[in-house]
Formats: C-alpha cells, sequence, structure tokens
C-alpha cells in the first residue's frame, strides 16, 4: 500500500478525483493545497494537475493567505461555474472525504490480511478466558472452531452467557489490518470505515501520529493514508435488529450517501448474529442468506443502479441461539455450520466460582450458608438451572436494597429470598424451569409449521 504519487497511481478516473476536490471546495470554503491533500488524503503532487485543470476550466481560482509571498500562501475556492459544477456532483453522490480506493485493491487487502491464516492454541484460548468461569469442554470447541475458518452455532439456555462467549471471541484475533476510508464501485463511492466497528489500537502509528519517530513519521509518508492502519480486528454484533435488507448495500436518496452493510465491514474478523429466532424475517431466509458466502468466500451486493458486484466474504460467522440449529434450519444449511456448540448449565463447582467472582467484585462478603441455601431451597426445589446470569443478577438486587435502605449490602438468606421472588415474578418457577427444557428439545410440529411458512420463532420468557 504505497502511496500514490500520480493521478494514474490512484486507480481512480481523473474527473472523478476533479469532482471530489470540486466538492470538497464548496464543502470546506477556501482551502491551501496541502489542506486540500490532507482532506483527500493524497500528496500534493497528485493534487496540483487537478488544480491546474480547474483553473484552465473556470471551476476555481487562487487566492493569497499570508504574508510570506510564496506558494504556501496560495488557496483555493469555487468560482461559480465550480459551485454549479459542486451542485450537480452533490445531487448524484454527496461523499466528500477521502479518495477512495479501488474494488480490486480492496479485494487485494482483504486476501493479505484473511482471517483464515489465524492460528488459535491452546495457551490463546486460556488467556483470553482465564478470568471467567466456563466449562472446559466448550472453550475447547471454540478454540478448535476458530481454526477451521467454517461457521459457529453457539446455543443454549437463555441467560447461559452464549453472546459474553461470542463476543470474548475477539480476543482471539492476532495482529492488526488496514481498512479504507472509502471504496469506489463502478463510479460509485461507497463509505467503509466506521470508528464505531474499526477501532484503531492505541499503540500504532496512525493511532498517534505525531508522537511517533522520525523514522516512522517517514515510514507513515510512504504509505498510502486513504487506508486507515493500525486497526483491530472487528467483532460485529447483530441481534433482534437485523432484517435481510441490512444485509445489502443500501443507498439514502435524502442524504445521497451509501451504508455498507454490517458483515461487509466485518471482513478481517467475526460477525456474530446473537438471537438467532428473534429477527423479523424467519430464521429459514436469514440462514439462507449466507449459504453462498460461507461456501465460496464471496458475496454478491448490489448498487441503486442495478450494478451488481462481488466483494470478499472473509468472517468468522458466529451464529447465537435459544434454539437447537435443527429446529431454526434445514439439512443443507446445517452442514455448512462447522461446529454447533452446546453452553450447559453450571456444574454446582463452577456456579459457586461465579458467584464467588461477583460477591467480590461488588464488594459484597460471600456467605456460605446463604448460598447453600440458595442452592437447596431455590435451584434444587424449584428445578431452576444453574445458569451463569443469576449470580450478577441476584448480587445486583441485593445492592439495590441496600442502597434504598442506606444500609451495607449483606448476602443474607432473606435478602436472597427478596432478589429470588423479585427475578423470578415470585410463581410459576416449576412452569419456567419447563419451558426452558421445552426450549431445548427438537419437538414440536406447531413451531416447525411457522417456519415452514416464514413466521420468526420467539423462544418463550422465562417468567411464563
Amino acid at each position: 500500500m504505497r502511496a500514490p504519487r500520480t493521478v494514474e497511481d490512484t486507480g481512480l478516473p481523473f474527473l472523478f478525483l476533479v469532482e471530489l476536490l470540486v466538492k470538497v471546495l464548496a464543502r470546506r470554503g477556501q482551502l491551501k493545497l496541502p489542506e486540500l491533500a490532507g482532506h483527500l488524503k493524497l500528496a500534493v503532487g497528485v493534487i496540483d494537475p487537478l488544480i491546474a485543470f480547474m483553473r484552465t476550466e473556470k471551476l476555481c481560482e487562487v487566492t493569497r493567505r499570508g504574508g510570506s509571498g510564496t506558494d504556501a500562501d496560495l488557496a483555493y475556492h469555487l468560482t461559480e461555474l465550480g459551485h454549479e459544477r459542486a451542485r450537480q456532483c452533490m445531487a448524484r453522490n454527496a461523499y466528500v472525504g477521502p479518495a477512495p480506493v479501488t474494488l480490486a485493491d480492496y479485494r487485494r487487502q482483504v486476501a493479505l490480511q484473511s482471517v483464515a491464516d489465524l492460528h488459535v492454541t491452546r495457551a490463546d484460548v486460556t488467556r483470553v478466558f482465564d478470568d471467567i468461569v466456563v466449562n472446559q469442554q466448550v472453550l475447547d470447541q471454540l478454540g478448535a472452531a476458530m481454526n477451521s475458518g467454517r461457521a459457529i452455532f453457539i446455543h443454549g439456555l437463555a441467560g447461559s452467557g452464549k453472546t459474553y462467549l461470542a463476543e470474548r471471541l475477539r480476543g482471539l484475533l492476532h495482529g492488526d489490518i488496514a481498512v479504507p476510508y472509502a471504496i469506489m464501485i463502478d463510479g460509485e463511492v461507497v463509505p467503509f470505515y466506521d470508528p464505531a466497528q474499526h477501532r484503531i489500537r492505541a499503540d500504532s502509528d496512525a493511532a498517534a501520529p505525531d508522537s511517533a519517530g522520525a523514522d516512522s513519521i517517514d515510514k507513515l509518508r510512504s504509505f498510502d493514508l486513504r487506508w486507515v492502519r493500525g486497526v483491530q480486528r472487528p467483532a460485529t454484533l447483530t441481534g433482534g435488529e437485523l432484517t435481510l435488507e441490512m444485509l445489502d448495500l443500501r443507498f439514502d436518496p435524502d442524504t445521497r450517501l451509501y451504508q455498507a452493510p454490517p458483515h461487509l465491514k466485518a471482513n478481517n474478523g467475526i460477525f456474530i448474529i446473537d438471537d438467532l429466532g428473534r429477527q423479523r424475517c424467519s430464521p429459514l431466509e436469514l440462514m439462507n442468506r449466507w449459504i453462498v458466502p460461507m461456501d465460496r468466500g464471496i458475496d454478491y451486493l448490489s448498487l441503486h443502479t442495478g450494478h451488481v458486484f462481488e466483494v470478499p466474504f472473509d468472517v468468522v460467522v458466529v451464529f447465537s441461539s435459544n434454539f437447537l440449529p435443527e429446529r431454526l434450519s434445514d439439512g443443507a444449511f446445517l452442514r455448512r455450520l462447522g461446529y454447533k456448540i452446546e453452553v450447559p448449565p453450571q456444574t454446582e463447582a463452577e456456579y459457586e466460582r461465579i458467584f464467588r467472582q461477583v460477591c467480590q467484585h461488588a464488594g459484597l462478603a460471600f456467605e456460605p450458608d446463604a448460598y447453600r441455601y440458595l442452592l437447596q431451597e431455590k435451584h434444587c426445589r424449584e428445578d431452576v438451572p444453574l445458569l451463569a446470569c443469576y449470580p450478577r443478577d441476584l448480587i445486583r438486587q441485593l445492592l439495590d436494597l441496600a442502597r434504598y435502605e442506606a444500609e451495607p449490602a449483606r448476602m443474607t438468606r432473606a435478602a436472597l429470598d427478596w432478589a429470588w421472588h423479585n427475578y423470578f415474578a415470585g410463581a410459576g418457577v416449576r412452569r419456567m424451569a419447563a419451558s426452558l427444557q421445552q426450549q431445548r428439545s427438537a419437538g414440536g410440529e406447531v413451531e416447525r409449521e411457522r417456519r415452514d411458512s416464514g413466521a420468526a420463532f420467539h423462544p418463550m420468557k422465562a417468567n411464563s
């Protein structure tokens, strides 16, 4: 990714760059040549012929700012003809930002930094999950699955920690990547870099170029600044809000800007589809959307002009659901799922470790007698599974009560009774346990009929 030295080196049409400059001057006003170069992330030598052409075509004029009398004092602003050209350009595509890279260059870069080249070891898994309580078999499955390059289906009861584990997989992604500010596709500009998803590593030169040494600064200048470097591999999470429309390239006719789909921004990282079965489209429709990308490593998107193009699909797809995989899809899709991993309820030893950790974090003394009471009189007697979310949620209620009563929080039988009553609505706990068990079974003709008809599945509520 060496910095382009000429217009031809950028791979972009000459007139496209002229129109981008026109839009920048229309938006920013009078600017000097180095300021224009900094905004477009291109060298001054690339900008020079564009400005010369604009002056010849009477699109811009030059004025002098400063008293040195050198070319560094020259600033450029649009003429009336230039403003009219800017309005025409903005009506087609309102993107005003760094110059884009070509789609071909983007494909090459994604291949160079492919997530399929990662190697996850047991030591990596131990390091990333060392501070939490997780079933060792589940950890071994997750570690092996990350090396497979295939999709992962994580399932289990609501509250078992599926989403938390899926998000923690980010820590297994080694190395930084580079992402473009924008991509040019068939004459259209698609903004790509998203600070919410593409986090720059704090100690990289890209994060703090001013603090880098002279050698680092020289090296930085030699890179193509249209790429954001030092980006951590993304881990994009979507949930019940996901629709099929969101998985295609979207063009807003009001802003005249494109929005790249989340899985495209997740390239070279992880794409997590959480709460599978709660989306407004059916699980079968949603899963069928991924058959071609997961098989071939490519996806097909379309511009609002109708132009269809191919993009790389270089992500580890992680599905997370309360349902067993066979209840959500058919055999054709299930064969493409490399790993189907169940996150079971905690064992008693694991549950106690989580409870102790939560108490320690909350600054609350762990009371063994009260804990045994909770285990025997609540969980065992009312047949409620030991799920990872319960210790945190119950202790939070103890803290809420203590703040309300202006007294120190204590883990007592009475306080746990109070929290349990609030959390489980005081009744129907056995029915809740039965409904949770039903979620784990693969039966139910009604649900199958709803799936086949395209209706979305919704897991039963815990307090039903």
